[in-house]
């Protein structure tokens, strides 16, 4: 009769063991990646296995030390800081089992430095899911056959700044950070926390054999506001700690809404979704209509927005035209400027009707106190749906900016 093992109480142990060598910046850093260890021993039980990702923006910051910890405790670690796709292709299909790639200085392979790895970044992705793989011919000169190779397995990463966003949205991401003083931990020594970090792995082994059939044929509740790829990337985590049981539920979900929300802090969102943003929340405002002119002027006051500087230049009419010409209006039409009749004039510019579609597919949601900010926008904001005040506004812009054109160019 096999032993009952407490999954909750090897989780508790597994951690601790992290807390001895490692500094993670919060707690639900400390969670998510004693999930991971123990997701890797049951990683055919999932259709996905999220990358983990330790980033930091400095060297120094306890990046490679949490790989060493990761190493000892999951199975068939391979570590490397130089690969080829096709070496790792062949790596996942050998008849030995499905590795656990871990990464390290992966910022050579995708930093700005070194360009991007396609083949690389394409295994990186494909392997996320069971199905993924890549076609290869193999053989020699005219004997040749098509062959596809698996890649799914776990990976870990380490490295400096950042990674493609198809990589980061698979991943659960650390960001690493130095020690500070009063952080303290315990010196690593390979010769005799080895030992002890793969004691613990052949625990994991064990505990994952008896509860392989619970985990595959687990559906684990999301948090609610988690779906899609965020969804995906933590299924597997959320199924090892249901598993588990104590308190390691309610920590996992805990976690994935902390870490979901702040890898979407630390996205840079697309150029066109936080235009489309900023002119949902900080131009229109509510407003049924804009000139392109006020639009242009609202754009260029915001303070820490890319507008002033795009592509060396202020947006303007034409880059304006261009990036919501990427979107379409609720009717499948390219959004373009049209017409906005006035008492003074007919200038050009957008109406919200036009914008409501790409608003509500690619924007975040509103934050609850918005309506309450976007009344005093509104206020201070030029607007449309008076008539007279949008010619006003957009002949006031016009006249602005003329002046400043004719002393720039006296002072020239």
């Amino acid at each position: 009769m096999t032993d009952t093992i407490d999954g909750a109480a090897l989780l508790n142990e597994v951690e601790a063991f992290h807390r001895r060598f490692n500094v993670f910046p919060t707690e639900a850093a400390y969670v998510a990646v004693t999930l991971w260890d123990a997701h890797a021993h049951l990683i055919d039980c999932f259709e996905t296995t999220p990358r983990i990702a330790f980033l930091s923006p400095e060297p120094g910051s306890g990046k490679s030390r949490a790989l060493e910890i990761v190493e000892l405790l999951t199975p068939r670690p391979v570590s490397t800081v130089s690969a080829s796709a096709n070496a790792l292709y062949r790596l996942v299909d050998s008849a030995e089992g499905l590795p656990t790639v871990l990464f390290d200085e992966v910022d050579t392979v995708f930093g700005p430095k070194a360009g991007a790895d396609e083949a690389l970044r394409g295994f990186l992705n494909a392997g996320y899911r069971r199905i993924g793989g890549a076609l290869r011919c193999v053989g020699d000169g005219s004997n040749q056959n098509a062959q596809v190779f698996g890649s799914y397995c776990a990976v870990a990463m380490a490295g400096l700044g950042s990674l493609p966003d198809t990589v980061l949205t698979r991943s659960v991401i650390i960001r690493m950070r130095k020690r500070a003083p009063n952080e303290k931990v315990e010196s690593y020594r390979q010769r005799t926390h080895e030992k002890q970090g793969h004691a613990l792995r052949e625990r994991l082994v064990k505990w994952a054999d008896t509860v392989r059939d619970q985990v595959a044929n687990a559906w684990p509740e999301m948090p609610e506001a988690v779906t899609d790829r965020p969804a995906d990337v933590w299924e597997p985590l959320l199924a090892v700690a249901d598993a588990a049981g104590g308190p390691w539920p309610t920590r996992a979900r805990a976690a994935c809404l902390e870490l979901v929300n702040a890898a979407h802090d630390n996205d840079e969102a697309s150029l066109g979704v936080r235009l489309l943003t900023d002119l949902r929340d900080k131009v229109f405002c509510g407003a049924d209509r804009m000139p392109t002119a006020a639009i242009l002027e609202c754009l260029l006051r915001m303070d820490d927005a890319p507008w002033v500087d795009l592509d060396d230049k202020p947006i303007n009419s034409r880059s304006l035209a261009r990036l919501l010409g990427q979107y379409v209006t609720p009717a499948n039409k390219p959004i373009k400027p049209r017409g906005i009749r006035t008492p003074s004039g007919f200038p050009k510019g957008y109406y919200a009707e036009d914008l409501t579609d790409a608003w509500t597919r690619y924007c975040p949601p509103t934050p609850e106190e918005s309506a309450t900010s976007a009344t005093s926008a509104t206020s201070a904001t030029p607007q449309v749906s008076g008539g007279e005040s949008v010619a006003d506004t957009a002949t006031t812009i016009r006249h602005t900016r003329a002046e400043a054109a004719t002393q720039l160019t006296v002072t020239g």
